[in-house]
């Protein structure tokens, strides 16, 4: 099963999605639903006792639910009871919410644009952009994450193309490249920013995210050239994509006399970007 998780917004509120590519459909937590809905302080005691009553009143819906793990407020793994959209829309006709109607209309939006997003990959980027926007981030930064996106997408399509395997190897090789250019493999930049399972790039300052798509694109453009054999020697050639994003870092470094690598993430650089924006209104 190769699910995929993603966090979708209602209102500005976060409802935790998965979608499973070969099902083609997506499983979304109930509780975060019901939150929406009801405005409840505990959705997880509404949830339980709504999920009793329809049970014992011969419910199938309540029966056929999935538990998956998503990520809960903490940062870890959790399990958690999901539905899929045929399942919510019949769990929302048990809750009574002004919001149930607008609700509806837009998680068969979202169900229709993941089927669009499959036949027109620009779409993504679309949605992508959007969704960043709501989050408040400014339009310079997810530009360039956008950009780093794409050619994350061109990296990985070429180690696919000499028979490397996602997971570990990506992992590795994804290491390999970080470490040589910021001198921190990815667990340890996201121990550095603060971050437990937050994504990384989206922590990344406008600088960060360009030097590492230089490494990336530079592993990329390596990779072409000299046609590593194996997984061994696609390590040689990460490592040189990492080096050329370093001596960019370096020389910047020496010309601003600032760290580039820094402990600045998302939450850091969007109150700054407010800050900013407060000032030089006042201006």
């Amino acid at each position: 099963m190769k699910q995929q998780n993603a966090i979708q917004l209602f209102e500005d509120k976060k409802v935790r999605t998965l979608w499973d590519a070969e099902q083609e459909k997506w499983y979304i937590s109930i509780v975060d639903v019901i939150q929406i809905l009801t405005n409840s302080p505990n959705p997880q005691v509404y949830w339980r006792v709504m999920k009793k009553r329809l049970k014992d009143e011969g419910n199938e819906t309540v029966t056929n639910c999935n538990g998956l793990k998503m990520q809960a407020p903490d940062g870890k793994m959790r399990m958690t009871d999901v539905a899929d959209t045929q399942q919510l829309f019949r769990l929302i006709q048990s809750i009574p919410s002004p919001k149930a109607e607008p609700f509806k209309l837009w998680l068969a939006q979202i169900a229709s644009e993941r089927l669009d997003e499959m036949q027109d990959p620009e779409l993504t980027i679309d949605r992508a952009l959007e969704q960043y926007l709501q989050l408040g981030y400014s339009e310079n930064w997810i530009n360039q994450r956008l950009k780093s996106i794409e050619i994350r997408k061109e990296l990985t399509e070429e180690w696919k193309s000499k028979g490397l395997k996602e997971g570990v190897q990506f992992a590795t090789l994804t290491d390999i490249i970080s470490k040589a250019w910021s001198d921190k493999t990815t667990k340890e930049y996201k121990i550095l920013k603060g971050l437990k399972k937050e994504n990384l790039r989206d922590n990344m300052t406008n600088t960060e995210l360009i030097l590492n798509m230089l490494a990336e694109a530079s592993t990329k453009d390596i990779s072409q050239a000299v046609n590593p054999k194996d997984f061994e020697e696609s390590k040689k050639v990460a490592q040189q994509g990492g080096n050329v994003a370093k001596v960019a870092l370096k020389e910047l470094e020496a010309k601003t006399g600032k760290k580039v690598v820094t402990a600045l993430n998302a939450k850091s650089i969007l109150i700054n970007s407010k800050t900013d924006t407060k000032l030089n209104s006042k201006e």
